[in-house]
C-alpha cells in the first residue's frame, strides 16, 4: 500500500517562495518516477514537475525556471522548491508515485497580496 503525504503549503505574497514536501511510504522514491501535480479551482489537474530514478527532471512551461524538484533518499521524500510565485500558481498541490493509483490529501498553496 503506497501512501503519500504532502506538506509545506501556505499563503505567500507574489514573488515569494515555498518548499513543498512529499513523503512516501511503500517503495523507495529513488526507484520510481515521482510527479508533482496541481489543481486550481474549476480546472483540471496539471502536471507540474517530474523526477526520475536517475535524477532527471522535467517541468511544465508554466513553472520552468521558477520551480525545482529534488529528492532526499534518506527521508524517502521529494521536494518542490517554488520561487517567484505568482497568483496563478494558486492550487492544491499533489504528488504521485509511478505505478500507483494512490494520492495524498494535497497541500494548498495560495499566492496573494
Amino acid at each position: 500500500q503506497v501512501q503519500l503525504v504532502e506538506s509545506g503549503g501556505g499563503l505567500v505574497q507574489p514573488g515569494g517562495s515555498l518548499r513543498l514536501s512529499c513523503t512516501v511510504s511503500g517503495g523507495r522514491v529513488s526507484l520510481y518516477v515521482i510527479r508533482w501535480y496541481r489543481q486550481a479551482p474549476g480546472k483540471q489537474r496539471e502536471l507540474v514537475a517530474t523526477i526520475s530514478p536517475g535524477g532527471g527532471t522535467n517541468y511544465s512551461d508554466s513553472v520552468k525556471g521558477r520551480f525545482t524538484v529534488s529528492r532526499e533518499n534518506a527521508k524517502n521524500t521529494v521536494y518542490l522548491q517554488m520561487n517567484s510565485l505568482k497568483p496563478e500558481d494558486t492550487a492544491i498541490y499533489y504528488c504521485n508515485r509511478q505505478a500507483s493509483n494512490s494520492w495524498g490529501q494535497g497541500t494548498q498553496v495560495t499566492v496573494s497580496a
